[in-house]
C-alpha cells in the first residue's frame, strides 16, 4: 500500500528506514534500490530524487549510525567519570551494546564495504566516535608512566579492534559459538590488556 503525505525530509528518513531493515534481513548487498522503495511505500522513482545509488543510500545509514554511535560512547564515557577506568570499561560495553541494538547501522557502518570517507560527514561522523574512544584511552593512559605509555591512537585501537572481533564472531555470527557471553569475553579480553600495561592489579 502506498503511502502517502511525505514531505521531501521524512520520505529521505523512510527511505533510510526501509533500507536499515532490507540490510538486516538480506544484508547490505541483498537489496535494489526497488526493495527499499516497495519497503517504503513510494515509487523506485523518488529514490533517484535522495540517492544517486544503494550506496549511496547505505553511506547515510552509516553516517546516522556512527552519530548515534558516538553519542552512546560520549555517554558511557561521561557516565564512568571521574574514574578514568571506568569510563574506557564503559566504551567498551558501549560498542556491544551499540551493536546489539542497531544491527542495520551497524552493518552499514562496519561490514557494508562503504569508506567512511565517501563523504566529508559520514568521515567527520566516524572521526568522532573514533574520538571518543581516544580521549579515554589518553586519560587512562596518564596512570602510566611515559617510558611505558603506548600512544593513545594505538591504545585504542586495541580496544576497538577487539570490540569489534568479539561483536563480529559471537555477538552477532549465530555460526560460531563461544561458552562464554560475548559480555564476558570482552570485559575480562579488556582487563588481559589493561594487567599487561600495568593498570590493574593481577587479581582485579
Amino acid at each position: 500500500m502506498t503511502k502517502r503525505g511525505y514531505h521531501h525530509g521524512n520520505l529521505r528518513q523512510a527511505l533510510i528506514d526501509a533500507a536499515l531493515t532490507l540490510i538486516e534481513e538480506k544484508g547490505p548487498t541483498g537489496f535494489t534500490l526497488s526493495e527499499a522503495a516497495k519497503q517504503a511505500g513510494v515509487t523506485p522513482a523518488a529514490v533517484y530524487r535522495h540517492f544517486e545509488g544503494r550506496e549511496d543510500l547505505i553511506a547515510e545509514a552509516a553516517r546516522q549510525g556512527f552519530e548515534m554511535f558516538a553519542d552512546l560512547m560520549q555517554h558511557a564515557y561521561d557516565k564512568g567519570q571521574p574514574s578514568a577506568l571506568a569510563a574506557f570499561e564503559a566504551t567498551g560495553r558501549a560498542y556491544l551494546a551499540f551493536a546489539r541494538k542497531h544491527p542495520g547501522h551497524y552493518i552499514s557502518m562496519f561490514e557494508s564495504g562503504i569508506s567512511v570517507n565517501r563523504t566529508p560527514e559520514l568521515a567527520a561522523a566516524a572521526n568522532r566516535a573514533k574520538a571518543v574512544l581516544e580521549k579515554a584511552a589518553a586519560d587512562l593512559s596518564k596512570h602510566i608512566p611515559p617510558e611505558k605509555r603506548p600512544p593513545a591512537t594505538m591504545f585504542s585501537a586495541h580496544i576497538w579492534a577487539m570490540s569489534h572481533g568479539v561483536v563480529e564472531l559471537y555477538a552477532r555470527n549465530a555460526g560460531t559459538t563461544s561458552p562464554f557471553a560475548p559480555e564476558d569475553l570482552l570485559e575480562t579480553g579488556i582487563g588481559i590488556y589493561l594487567r599487561g600495561l600495568g593498570l590493574l592489579e593481577p587479581d582485579q
